[in-house]
Parts: structure tokens; sequence; C-alpha cells
């Protein structure tokens, strides 16, 4: 088999099974944890810290939903079966960088892997977060090729990849639906806020032997989950967050 067969066959694999890996990074990040230690040995200074992590997660978060807030219908999805694009994405997020929803996975998950402040840890995390969406990148473009021709090669010639180029921000084609937003990022928004706060729960029991009771993180959390509970009924059991045209 060709090499670019193989990176090609090996992307889809990847891209179907891609909703797993952040628990495999959770799994490493935990191991991590055994040698956790406050930052600069402050309580308060590793809260900081927290917020600051808390803070880069919900960057990727936000990158996420001005990216799905602006997309049509079966485009952009979350189906993990195969690739599905029934039009190609030029405008708004796609306009500065190809791939807006993987930029937003990363920093979603830099946050937590900056979590118990080891450079090597989140060293490890960008390294394997480039090696595993690399395939997976490959094996869409190979799709959209396909799919869109000269349409798709003409776009990605001056679209960046990963890093975006503010100076080509084209508005979107489509006008912002908080609806889609809602109904699509809910699970990622309560993910961040209850892996955060296992980590801080762990990290209390590795430096102090206890849990640390914090009202801050109990608010944060009693928050989220309840956003997530209200989001979750609406969109399984009313039509309230549907959107006509949209994913």
């Amino acid at each position: 088999m060709a090499l670019v067969d193989e990176f090609e066959r090996t992307g889809n694999r990847l891209f179907r099974w891609r909703s797993y890996l952040p628990l495999a990074r959770r799994a490493l990040f935990l191991v991590a944890m055994r040698d956790y230690h406050y930052l600069g040995n402050s309580h308060t200074l590793d809260h900081i810290w927290e917020a600051f992590c808390l803070s880069v997660s919900f960057f990727g978060l936000v990158i996420r939903a001005a990216t799905v807030g602006h997309t049509p219908r079966e485009t952009s999805g979350r189906n993990t079966h195969r690739q599905v694009a029934k039009s190609l994405n030029t405008t708004g997020m796609y306009s500065i960088v190809r791939n807006p929803l993987y930029l937003g996975n990363f920093f979603m998950g830099l946050g937590i892997a900056l979590f118990a402040h080891f450079w090597w840890l989140a060293l490890i995390y960008t390294l394997v977060f480039w090696l595993y969406y690399e395939r997976i990148i490959f094996a869409e473009e190979a799709f959209l090729t396909r799919e869109f021709g000269d349409e798709y090669r003409n776009w990605a010639a001056v679209t960046p990849a990963m890093v975006p180029r503010v100076r080509l921000y084209k508005r979107a084609a489509l006008p912002f639906s908080l609806r889609n937003v809602l109904r699509r990022e809910y699970n990622g928004f309560f993910a961040v806020i209850l892996v955060m706060y296992l980590f801080e729960v762990v990290g209390d029991i590795v430096v102090e032997g206890h849990v640390d009771f914090d009202w801050g993180w109990a608010v944060l959390v009693g928050v989220g989950f309840t956003v997530w509970a209200i989001l979750r009924t609406l969109k399984k059991h009313t039509k309230l967050l549907s959107v006509d045209g949209r994913a």
C-alpha cells in the first residue's frame, strides 16, 4: 500500500476514535499528579494558576463556539463513522484557519495539561496532539480534495492548517446561532469544569492527604452541572434548541 494511502486509512481510523483521545490524556495527567505540589508552595498562588488554566481551556471553548455558531448542516460535526461535508466552510473562523475546531480542542486540553505546572507534561501533550491530529487532518483533506476539487485546493493554499492568520478574516456567511452552540458544546463546557475539579481534588489529596473543600470550586461545579443538565434536557426532550438548516 502506498504511504499516502496508509496515512489516509490511519487518519480515518483515528477520526472515528478521536472522541476517546481525551480519556487517554486524562489518564496521563492523573499519573503526573503523583508529583503534584502547590505552585510556589502557596495555596493562594495555586488558585490563581488554576484560574489561568481554566481560562486557557475556556478560550478553546470560545474558539469552538465561534466556529459552530456559523456552520451549516452536515459540516463541522461530531460524526465519527465517516467524513461528512455537504458544503465547504471558508468564511468566519474558517477564513483564518482550516481546522478551527481542532484548534479549540488543543486549547481546551492545554489548560488541563498546564494544571499540574509541569512543563514536560504540556510538551508531551502538544506533541501527542499534533501527531494524532496530523493524520486525521491528512485524511480529512484527502476527502475534501476529492469532494470539492479546486475550490478546496485554492482555499487551502492560502489558509493555514492550525495557526490562524487573522488578516485573512472574512465575515461568516451564516448569522451566529447561539442555539447551535448551546446544543453542541454543553458537554465540553461541563467536562472542562469537572476534569479541572477532579485534578484539584487529587492535588489536595497528594499535598495535604485529604480533600480541602473549596467554595469556589463547589459553586463552579454546581453551576456547570446545572447548565449541563438544563441544556441536555432541552436538547433531548424539547425542540427549543433545534436549528433549521444547521448541524
